[in-house]
This record gives C-alpha cells, sequence and structure tokens, in this order.
C-alpha cells in the first residue's frame, strides 16, 4: 500500500485502534508468575481478534476462521487496512477484470467494489469464494464467511466442479430431499423441471427480473440467480412495500378447503393438488380428496376447456396432455402448439401457455428445425459472443458471468471460459499443459482456476493451487 499517494486516495473505514484485551491479560499473568511456572507468549492466540492493524497484515489466521489478514471479513471494519479506497477523483472504468477487481476500488461506482460486485465474482483466480469444491461444499462450515453453508452458498450450488450440490437428475428429483440446498425439493426446484421424474409436473418454469408480486411468489427462480421468491434479495430487501410484506407473510396451503378451492393460495405457482403440500399431505382428508381427482388424458378431457384434474393447467398446455401416448391426443396437441419459425418469432404467445417465442420450449426445442434453429441463434454460446461484453440472450448476465458460456461446447479444443477442456482427462491435461492461456482470460495451465482444481486434470498436482483451502 506504499505505493499509493496519500493525498490523492482515502478510505471509507477509519482505524479505530487496537484492543487492549490482550495487554491486559498478560500484564495480569506476569503479575501472578509465581513458582516455577514461566509464561510463554504464544505463537498466535488461540481463540484471538483480527480487527487490528497488526493482526489484519501479519499473515496468519489469529482468529482461526481459516481466512487471513484482508481475506478475513472481520478486517474490512476496523483495521483500516482493508475498506474502500475512494479516489479523489473519480476515473470510472468497467470493473470486470483481475487487474480492477483486486484494486480496492469501486470503479464503475455502482456501490461494490472487487469481490462485492457480481461482475468480479465471474472471476474464479479472484478467490472472491472459497466454497467451491466437494469437501468444502460438505464440511458443515462457511468457509468464505458470507453467511452461506455449502450448498446453501452460490459458489457450491453453481460450482463447476461440485458434485454434492446437485438436484437435477432422476434419482435426485425423487428422493425427498434438498440436494442442492437451494429451499426447493424435487418437482419443487427449477433444475428438475425437465427430468423424467418431474415430467408433467409444470409448464416451462418462466424467465426474467424477479421483481413483482408475480415474480416474488411463484415459485421459480425468474433471473435464474439460484434464490426463489422471498430467498432473493430483489424481493425480500425490495423497496416496494408490498414486496417486504409480502416476504413478511408468506401465505399458505395446506388445509381441504385451500386444497380444494382453484386458488394457488401459497402462491408457489403450483394450485390445489398440482402442490406438493396438499398432494403429500399428512391430512388424510386432503391426501383422499387428490387421489380421487379425474385425469386429464384423453380426447374429450384434452379438449374441453377445462382443467379436469385441478393442476392449474388446461388441455395441451397440462402435460399430461401434450405428452400424452394416445397418439390421437399427441397429434392434436402437437397441431396447436407454437413451434414454426412464424410463431416462435412474432413476439406473441400463440398457443396460450404463458411463454411467448423461444421462451416457450415448443419453439426452442421445436420438431420444426428452422424454429430450433432460429432459436439456437440467440443463445449466448459461442467464443465471440462470450466475449463481447454483451448479454446477447437477454437473460441479465454476460459472457462468463452466464452459464451457458460457461457450459458452451468446446470448437476445435477452446472453450469460453473453460480452459481445462478435453474429451478426455488425457486431452484435458495437454491443454493445462500447452504454456497457452486457451480460454484468453489471462491465466495460463495451473495457474488457470479451472486447470489447478478441475478433478480430471492430473499435470497440476503437487503445485500451489489458486485459492487453496486452509
Amino acid at each position: 500500500m506504499s505505493a499509493l499517494n496519500p493525498p490523492m486516495l482515502r478510505r471509507r473505514t477509519a482505524h479505530r485502534g487496537a484492543p487492549l484485551l490482550g495487554v491486559v491479560a498478560i500484564a495480569g499473568l506476569s503479575a501472578c508468575n509465581f513458582g516455577p511456572f514461566e509464561f510463554k507468549r504464544p505463537v498466535m492466540p488461540p481463540l484471538g481478534y483480527e480487527v487490528d492493524p497488526v493482526a489484519c497484515n501479519d499473515g496468519l489466521d489469529n482468529d482461526r476462521d481459516t481466512l487471513i489478514d484482508c481475506e478475513d471479513p472481520d478486517c474490512f471494519g476496523q483495521s483500516g487496512l482493508c475498506g474502500e479506497i475512494v479516489p479523489e477523483v473519480p476515473n470510472w472504468k468497467q470493473e470486470s477484470s483481475y487487474a480492477l477487481c483486486s484494486d480496492k476500488i469501486d470503479n464503475d461506482e455502482d456501490g461494490q467494489f472487487d469481490c462485492g460486485d457480481r461482475k468480479c465474482q465471474v472471476i474464479a483466480e479472484l478467490c472472491c469464494s472459497r466454497e467451491f469444491s466437494d469437501a468444502a461444499c460438505s464440511d458443515g462450515l462457511d468457509n468464505d464467511q458470507n453467511g452461506f453453508t455449502d450448498c446453501l452458498d452460490f459458489g457450491c450450488r453453481n460450482g463447476v466442479f461440485v458434485q454434492v450440490c446437485v438436484e437435477k437428475d432422476d434419482a435426485a428429483c425423487k428422493n425427498g430431499k434438498d440436494d442442492d440446498g437451494d429451499g426447493y425439493t424435487d418437482c419443487l426446484d427449477r433444475d428438475c423441471q425437465s427430468t423424467g421424474a418431474c415430467t408433467g409436473a409444470k409448464a416451462p418454469p418462466p424467465t426474467g427480473p424477479e421483481d413483482t408480486l408475480a415474480a416474488c411468489s411463484d415459485g421459480f427462480d425468474n433471473d435464474g440467480n439460484k434464490f426463489v421468491d422471498c430467498n432473493d434479495f430483489s424481493c425480500s430487501k425490495s423497496k416496494d412495500p408490498a414486496l417486504v410484506a409480502l416476504c413478511k407473510n408468506p401465505p399458505k396451503e395446506l388445509t381441504l378447503a385451500e386444497c380444494s378451492d382453484g386458488k394457488d393460495n401459497d402462491s408457489n405457482g403450483f394450485k390445489d393438488c398440482a402442490d406438493f403440500s396438499c398432494s403429500k399431505s399428512q391430512d388424510l382428508a386432503v391426501l383422499d380428496y387428490c387421489a380421487n381427482l379425474p385425469t386429464e388424458a384423453d380426447l374429450v378431457t384434452c379438449a374441453n376447456g377445462k382443467d379436469d384434474d385441478l393442476n392449474g393447467y388446461t388441455d395441451c398446455n397440462d402435460f399430461s396432455c401434450s405428452q400424452s401416448l394416445d397418439p390421437d391426443v399427441a397429434l392434436m396437441c402437437a397441431a396447436s402448439q407454437e413451434s414454426t419459425l412464424a410463431q416462435c418469432q412474432d413476439g406473441k404467445d400463440n398457443d396460450g401457455d404463458g411463454f411467448g417465442d423461444c421462451n416457450d420450449f415448443s419453439c426452442s426445442d421445436s420438431t420444426n428445425a428452422d424454429a430450433t434453429a432460429y432459436c439456437k441463434s440467440l443463445a449466448e454460446d459461442t467464443w465471440d459472443k462470450c466475449k463481447d461484453g454483451l448479454d446477447n440472450d437477454g437473460d441479465g448476465y454476460a459472457d462468463c458471468s452466464d452459464r451457458s458460456c460457461r457450459d458452451a461446447a468446446p470448437v476445435l479444443g477452446k472453450q469460453p471460459c473453460r480452459e481445462s477442456v478435453g474429451a478426455s482427462p488425457q486431452a484435458m491435461d495437454l491443454n493445462c499443459a500447452d504454456g497457452i492461456d486457451n480460454d484468453d482470460d489471462g491465466f495460463v495451465d495451473c495457474a488457470d482456476w479451472d486447470c489447478a482444481w478441475n478433478p480430471a486434470v492430473t499435470v497440476c498436482a503437487g503445485k500451489t493451487k489458486i485459492c487453496l483451502e486452509n
């Protein structure tokens, strides 16, 4: 920090001075030092503090919480060493590079700096998250002290190599457990919606901002940030008093009356017996009611304009009709879908299922090759689109912040946002030992986070790892 010019910079946090408890304790011990006993100063306090300039600049984990000096949030508030630096003369820059994300300055003046800025958190080499491996995501500790532990932490749930927080296959989506710790179990979890275990449970989930009464009470992670409804700060900490009130007193759907009134009483996107709180109720009367509902699966019930099975979906908008094994029903529903190229780019919800154009699975997964190709062209999953700084698919995330970039298919052995790419461990090893920055992110081979931490890569074994876990 000595290279900084003091007159040009100031910090938001002021130095409060070191606590005197340690001095008093030592003096007391010295005064009682009778007999053959000899006081020896410990190398580090067994349960000390990491809040003063000395403890926050000594390279030790004084409070033994696995975080050292300015990596420890405790040092931000009181040490005067680790807080935000505010330039006297603002110099606005996009805060999205390693250099700008580690200079302690809010370069883009959005109120967040360095690892507090969402645009910086995607740069794994900054080590903003300390919960990104199976070990750290299953140890019961809040390793990075961000208030979220293991699978409740976004770093675990969105971890590239984390396997202990997965709820997106048939087995995990029907075991009655919240495997990924996001507060939603099995078919209530957005990640399970497309699995065989949940086919027919709901229509495709809605996407978009999560900042309205409807979006904050539909049971979906609309904005794709892994937080649903009132678990999302854009709902629970909204400036809209109606949203705050909703999150303080969420409605319920439990009684026989609530499970048979045709309403989505708890606003989670599921109505009556389509809601697990009803269909898996401990109330025998509710269970009996749900078990004896009529089905919606033949030509008559799939074309009568009624929600026969009371699951919130009518006729061909109900998966029991649209994915029926009866060829006549399937053919009828296929004819009513939004699936042609013209329908998939006209800005309308042609089949009335609540989803228009490429947000409708009948377009994005259409049997019409032209419609599917059109929807595919909008995706943010190519090298150029993942390097242009733009949110090409309009989902709120640009480039490597967008999962579609991180999951993009490799082309000629290269993949945006990923250096340890290859069809086999041997191919991954080659990319992680060729001396080339294959993903063009400024980090080469084992200095690249994903080479260092990919379990399939062997050439980085024995080398000091970025974000080495303590």
